[in-house]
């Protein structure tokens, strides 16, 4: 699944990202069934990628028991 930032929000740094999954902010998950919001208490365990929102940079996550890595 991919993540983007969801209400205009744009990331330069992983650990801004990692610090908005899980303070529970909503990113728009895309995946081949279309788009929604989503947040850290919705995404399955695993790896994930989140990009920018210009979708040129992309860094990985791991989500893990609810928590981000």
């Amino acid at each position: 699944m991919t993540l983007t930032p969801a209400y205009g929000r744009d990331y330069s740094k992983r650990a801004d990202i990692i610090r908005d999954l899980n303070d529970g902010k909503d990113f728009v998950a895309n995946d081949y069934n279309g788009s929604e919001y989503i947040n850290l208490s919705q995404l399955p365990d695993g790896f994930h990628q989140v990009r920018d929102r210009s979708l040129r940079k992309v860094w990985s996550i791991r989500v893990t028991s609810g928590v981000v890595k």
